[in-house]
């Protein structure tokens, strides 16, 4: 018989704990798990260092004091260019980082997909990437000599993917233009969680069954969160909410307004989360 593993935002947060290195899928503000991202807002975890190709959800965690490290390729809102509440954290020193080239980035979640302590590249060389992280190091081609960097394997105590479709015993599909490397960041994890917008019984009948790039082996368990993505983009789900997102920047640089976007946003379930912003779109 498969085995079941529909689980709640609770049960996925009660596997979190304070200290983690915790992982993020999605790219900027398209398909991030943000149903989870609230849920850790809501919860007492701290002292975290988030991996991610950074957008809301790095600047809401560090806003909130959640984070001690940021591990990242960028952090971005997409049509914003800058997260404003991560900017702030990081020109405060309120933060530690880790600064890498997207390549860099992408290579050390693949070193730790893979087991592998690192792995080589050419990208970073003659960068200030190797100033800005002054514990990369540099290996020698055992073939033909030349210089490489390092790249160190990015190992995730937890991660956390936001997929279009799932069932219940894990398996995910994309439906939009791209996997933004959520394989990666579960296959870097020891405990590893998908948020989704439907769980259903058969994958095929939603879409090409090459979108299936999250088999049940990758996936330790699976929660339904419908408009889970909201405010970033789930596509062909739905698109980014600008309007709210805009909103959202904007309190990057206004402390009351911060405070009243907590209060009716964060500091709530997720059920009052989607009835706030369904009556604020009306």
């Amino acid at each position: 018989m498969a085995t079941d593993k529909t689980a709640s935002l609770d049960d996925l947060v009660g596997q979190l704990e304070t200290g983690m290195t915790i992982g993020i899928g999605g790219w900027g503000s398209r398909r991030k798990p943000m149903a989870a991202v609230r849920a850790i807002a809501r919860s007492d975890l701290t002292d975290l260092t988030i991996v991610s190709y950074g957008g809301p959800d790095v600047g809401i965690l560090c806003a909130l004091g959640k984070v001690r490290k940021v591990v990242y390729g960028f952090v971005s809102l997409d049509s914003i260019p800058l997260e404003p509440h991560f900017r702030a954290a990081r020109q405060a020193g309120a933060v530690e980082v880790a600064e890498y080239d997207e390549g860099m980035f992408y290579w050390g979640l693949y070193a730790a997909a893979n087991r592998l302590p690192f792995l080589p590249t050419r990208a970073g060389l003659g960068s200030s990437v190797m100033e800005v992280n002054p514990d990369l190091r540099t290996v020698a081609d055992p073939y033909d000599g030349g210089e490489f960097v390092a790249m160190p394997a990015l190992h995730l105590d937890a991660a956390i993917c936001h997929l279009n479709r799932a069932d219940a015993r894990g398996n995910a599909m994309y439906l939009g233009p791209d996997l933004y490397f959520d394989n990666l960041f579960l296959l870097a994890a020891e405990r590893r969680f998908v948020t989704c917008e439907q769980i259903v019984d058969d994958l095929a009948k939603e879409g090409p069954v090459e979108r299936v790039r999250i088999n049940r082996s990758m996936v330790d368990a699976v929660v339904e969160t419908p408009n889970g993505a909201h405010f970033t983009s789930c596509v062909p789900d739905y698109d980014r909410d600008e309007a709210f997102q805009r909103e959202y920047a904007a309190t990057g640089k206004d402390a009351a307004a911060w405070d009243q976007f907590r209060d009716q946003y964060l500091d709530v379930s997720e059920d009052e989360y989607q009835q706030a912003i369904m009556k604020a779109a009306r």
